[in-house]
């Protein structure tokens, strides 16, 4: 991977970390990817991006629980840095899988 080589000299950038994951998940590599995403929100919480890429792969993964953890996560932090579009997303997707347990 490209990507593994550019992270080499920025190990802790959070866009490639977020790429590597999307790659990973892309490749149906999804332990990996959602190591990847973990890591991305211990490293960078802030990153409100992943959040709802990481909730959705636990869902194919029938982690439910955990998902919808990670949206109320994710949901915390749209609301803390006033991003509407992230907030709106990660609140509908956290709502459609309570209705669907």
């Amino acid at each position: 991977m490209q990507l593994q080589n550019l992270l080499e000299s920025s190990p802790n950038d959070s866009f490639l970390l977020y790429a590597i994951a999307k790659e990973l998940e892309g490749l149906k590599r999804t332990e990996e990817a959602l190591q990847g995403y973990q890591q991305l929100t211990e490293l960078h919480p802030n990153y409100v991006g992943t959040y709802y890429h990481y909730a959705k792969l636990l869902e194919e993964e029938e982690e439910f629980t955990a998902a919808l953890d990670v949206y109320q996560a994710g949901i915390a932090v749209a609301r803390q840095q006033g991003d509407l579009h992230a907030l709106g997303e990660l609140s509908n997707a956290k709502t459609n899988l309570e209705l669907e347990l």
